[in-house]
């Protein structure tokens, strides 16, 4: 074994290094995360869903991205529960990632100049209205933040669950990590693009209050799905990760 002195500390060249543990469906989950994320985003900023039903007098309305969106929760969850936080944390940043690229293309397509057919048959106006909300401050600020605090909260919080419930009751972390983290992602988003003049503040307490209750139902609804997903995952991965020792630094890459 060949050995080296620098500074009097020995250095053995010949250590093997770490073994790096590859998982079959993570890359998988990822791809699908990151999708769901952002057509929920345009879905968001393209339209308003009213059913014409009513809670206590409080319109049922909600922007069109509350159907895809808590299906990205969904993944959250299965991430957290199989691969542990640190892996589910890279894959949020992925998400932010793609998110902001996915803004700062729109906002281009937004500045380049429209053929003239196409300004007869849609227009610069039509584009504004439905994707420039995607490309410009609002939407695009609320859900970046919104995204990153709704997602973080609801991974530590299934992840400490997980630990002091010793892996069990799995509908419990579940639900209770999404009505925290959908909680934090849904007041967040609405009151900063609110704020910012995307939704009229006329709406403000109908949308923060379907898209909550419409969120944290799906979730409810899914849960035999989450069951399964995860069985199904655990056996396959060989992997049940428990953030024992897990310092959750939110800001790390790997």
């Amino acid at each position: 074994m060949k050995k080296i002195r620098s500074d009097k500390k020995e250095i053995n060249l010949t250590q093997e290094p770490e073994k790096i543990r590859v998982y079959h469906y993570y890359d998988l989950i990822m791809v699908v995360f990151v999708t769901v994320l952002i057509l929920s985003n345009i879905a968001s900023s393209a339209k308003i869903v009213d059913w014409g039903v009513n809670l206590f007098g409080l319109p049922l309305a909600f922007d069109a991205g509350t159907i895809l969106f808590p299906i990205s929760y969904i993944f959250g969850d299965v991430l957290t529960e199989v691969y542990g936080f640190r892996r589910s944390r890279r894959v949020i940043w992925v998400g932010f990632a793609a998110l902001a690229f996915s803004s700062l293309i729109l906002a281009l397509v937004r500045l380049l100049p429209g053929e003239a057919a196409w300004q007869e048959y849609a227009g610069q106006g039509a584009y504004d209205a439905i994707l420039g909300g995607m490309s410009t401050g609002g939407i695009v600020i609320a859900s970046l933040v919104a995204y990153l605090v709704g997602e973080f909260s609801n991974s530590v919080t299934l992840a400490k669950i997980k630990v002091k419930t010793g892996g069990r009751f799995l509908w419990l972390r579940t639900i209770s990590s999404t009505l925290i983290g959908q909680g934090f992602d849904t007041l967040i988003f609405v009151t900063i693009a609110t704020l910012m003049g995307v939704f009229p503040w006329m709406i403000w307490g109908s949308l923060v209050v379907t898209n909550y209750i419409f969120k944290v139902g799906i979730e409810a609804l899914m849960t035999p799905a989450t069951y399964l997903i995860v069985s199904k995952l655990k056996q396959a991965e060989s992997e049940d990760y428990y953030d024992h020792d897990t310092r959750f630094n939110f800001f790390a890459m790997h």
